[in-house]
């Protein structure tokens, strides 16, 4: 039976924070049993394993930072997202390894790619390209901010000696900008070219004459 008094909120709380504070690395279900007071068995009343409490964490770090987007324009509203996004993964330690493990596995809810759908929705594309167009985006996102975070790391560890020139300028808010600009400026080419040939435009033949 449950403990009175402890909630799944509770848990989720401070699994988060145990998390922020030394890493996904050092985060047990022994550790979190002991922050809370209680035995294990209380943790697994609410969560069966340590991979569902993970997916309660990546639904948490994604819901975390919501940003207005006053658009209308559906390239507007992507870029704006995929940056709020970026924010939420870097607010919390691992950020993006708990929300990347978490979907590898099917677990979890899909907030992050509902709500970059849902800055698509008023852009060209069909069901199926909106939710290719939301998956790439969003894998970008993931890879990046990993690689932001695992410097960050590094850094604090002073592992690092130098910047690899490869990284230095790819890295950081500057170098996302860009590659979102990128995908969205391919998606632009690419819903330009399926309005073209929606709308039966072809390349005419130069008339010649008989010789």
């Amino acid at each position: 039976m449950p403990i009175r008094g402890l909630s799944p909120d509770d848990v989720a709380a401070t699994a988060l924070r145990l998390v922020d504070e030394g890493g996904l690395p050092d985060f047990t279900m022994r550790r979190l049993a002991a922050a809370l007071g209680v035995q294990p068995s209380a943790i697994y009343w609410h969560y069966p394993n340590k991979q569902t409490l993970l997916a309660e964490l990546a639904d948490r770090i994604i819901g975390s930072r919501r940003q207005s987007i006053p658009h209308d324009a559906w390239s507007a509203r992507l870029r704006e997202e995929a940056i709020a996004l970026r924010e939420a993964l870097l607010a919390y330690r691992d950020g993006a390894e708990i929300v990347s493990s978490t979907m590898a596995l099917g677990l979890g809810s899909d907030i992050a790619t509902s709500r970059l759908v849902d800055a698509l929705a008023t852009g060209p594309f069909d069901s199926a390209a909106t939710r290719h167009a939301a998956a790439t985006v969003l894998h970008f996102i993931l890879g990046h901010v990993s690689l932001e975070q695992q410097r960050m790391l590094y850094d604090s560890l002073g592992a690092r000696e130098g910047a690899p020139v490869l990284l230095s300028d790819a890295s950081g808010s500057e170098g996302f900008r860009f590659g979102i600009d990128t995908i969205i400026d391919g998606l632009e080419v690419r819903a330009s070219e399926e309005s073209s040939s929606a709308s039966g435009v072809e390349k005419t033949q130069p008339i010649t004459s008989e010789p």
